[in-house]
């Protein structure tokens, strides 16, 4: 089981192997973690992110499926773009949900990472409720396989006191 632990801060800062974005389909910016991620990290990401869409996702990358680009100036050597399901209380997407993390840690694992940041993916704009969200965050990093360690950033303190409470 990989070691994971909470932070709150801003996970653009973070010095790790990986950042993960919580990136839309279409890998081109955005608001929240994405777009934030691309602010910070330069004009390199959006040019890498372009490359992806002209060649492996022409149609733009799935739910729950990632790509590794570069981190431009960001202090990671990577981001992995992963696409969150928006939540719908209709429809159980919970797997979806999961995927992100898990196809994540296999993508930093394929690039030899030994660290990766996460935010709470689906957790913004797209509506999924915090401390669902956080329970599937952690139950798919814990079955991921990973070797490598895993920071969960918190964007507030609710969520980052849910976060430690999920992980004790």
């Amino acid at each position: 089981m990989p070691t994971t632990r909470a932070v709150r801060g801003d996970i653009t800062t973070l010095d790790v192997d990986v950042v993960v974005n919580a990136a839309n389909s279409g890998l081109l910016g955005g608001g929240g973690v994405d777009g934030a991620i691309h602010r910070a990290g330069g004009p390199s990401i959006l040019a890498a992110c372009r490359r992806v869409r002209a060649t492996t996702w022409p149609d733009g990358l799935p739910t729950g499926e990632a790509v590794a680009t570069t981190a431009g100036d960001l202090p990671a050597r990577w981001v992995v773009h992963t696409v969150g399901p928006v939540f719908d209380p209709g429809t159980d997407r919970s797997g979806e949900l999961r995927s992100c993390y898990t196809r994540s840690l296999e993508v930093a694992d394929g690039l030899g990472a030994t660290s990766v940041a996460f935010p709470l993916v689906s957790a913004g704009v797209y509506g999924w409720p915090l401390a669902d969200a956080v329970d599937q965050a952690v139950t798919a990093i814990e079955s991921s396989g990973t070797g490598a360690e895993v920071v969960l950033v918190a964007f507030s303190e609710v969520v980052l006191d849910l976060m430690t409470a999920r992980l004790t």
